[in-house]
Formats: C-alpha cells, sequence, structure tokens
C-alpha cells in the first residue's frame, strides 16, 4: 500500500529534469516548482507515468495539487523534491483524493467513504472502463461535496483505478 501524501500550490516553474549524463529521455521529465500558500516550494519530478487529472495541460501560475509516495527516498535537499505519482489542477467545486481504499470503500485515512452510482464514471489509468468492485485498490478519486459525517461521504464523478 503505498503512502500517498499532497502538496498543494503554484507552480512558479516549469523546466527540464534531467535523469543522469547524456540523458536520451531529455525533455521527457519536467521539474515542476510548486510554492504553497505559506511560502514554502517544492519541486516535483513529472515523469511520463505520472497521471494528470482529467489529462490537463499544467502551465506557470496554474494551481495543482501534487501526490507523491511519502514511503520513497528523496535527496536530502532544499527544496525538497517528490517523485510525481499524480497532479491535479485544481478547479473551483472539485476535490481529487489519491488513496488506498477498502473493500467498504473507505480511504486509508478514514476520512471519506464513497457512494458509487450509476453517473460515476470508473476506468483505469488508460481511460477503459474498470468492471469490478474498485475497493481494495489504489484509487484516484474526482468529486465535489462530501457529507459533514465522519468519515465524510460523497458520490465521485469519476474513479481511476491504479492498476
Amino acid at each position: 500500500m503505498v503512502n500517498f501524501q499532497a502538496v498543494s500550490g503554484r507552480v512558479t516553474a516549469i523546466t527540464d529534469f534531467m535523469m543522469g549524463p547524456n540523458d536520451m529521455m531529455t525533455g521527457c521529465y519536467k521539474l515542476f516548482t510548486v510554492e504553497g500558500r505559506n511560502g514554502s516550494i517544492v519541486n516535483f519530478v513529472v515523469e511520463p507515468s505520472t497521471y494528470f487529472v482529467d489529462h490537463v495541460l499544467v502551465k506557470v501560475g496554474d494551481q495543482v495539487t501534487g501526490f507523491y509516495d511519502a514511503d520513497l527516498p528523496v535527496p536530502f535537499i532544499y527544496p525538497p523534491q517528490y517523485r510525481a505519482v499524480v497532479m491535479a489542477k485544481n478547479q473551483a467545486g472539485q476535490f481529487v483524493d489519491v488513496d488506498y481504499f477498502n473493500n467498504q470503500l473507505v480511504n486509508s485515512k478514514g476520512t471519506l467513504k464513497l457512494n458509487l452510482s450509476r453517473q460515476t464514471k470508473v476506468v483505469l489509468e488508460n481511460g477503459q472502463a474498470f468492471t469490478r468492485n474498485p475497493g481494495n485498490r489504489e484509487l484516484i478519486v474526482v468529486y465535489s461535496a462530501t457529507t459533514r459525517s465522519i468519515p465524510a461521504q460523497t458520490t465521485p464523478s469519476q474513479v481511476i483505478v491504479m492498476c
């Protein structure tokens, strides 16, 4: 189970990221510099496998949330540098959670429970339909309103199953 953590803020720079000397993948890896509301800065390494919610193009000035695996080793540098697993461009009225959801569709933190409906789009990362129960998996959940219960409940508009 991946220990997903999130950082939100404004993208202040996007540059090419070299994975090594004479890198044949030049241009395929990007470094997104994100500044949080409190002025903290984080760099996200965006790889070809990084999933962008709604496949949006992110540019400097956009508000984003980056999700990373907090259990992976990171270089001991400032600003901190994380490998982005999922990036979401923040949009009014839309929220994104990336986490492991159990068989009751409750996330690992016990803060969000999913109530799927016929209108909930459940797909794989490649956009193909996922026809099984999405429980007991790592999911990218896109939703809007939640209840004020504990855990909060929502009927998501989209669930992306991370295989």
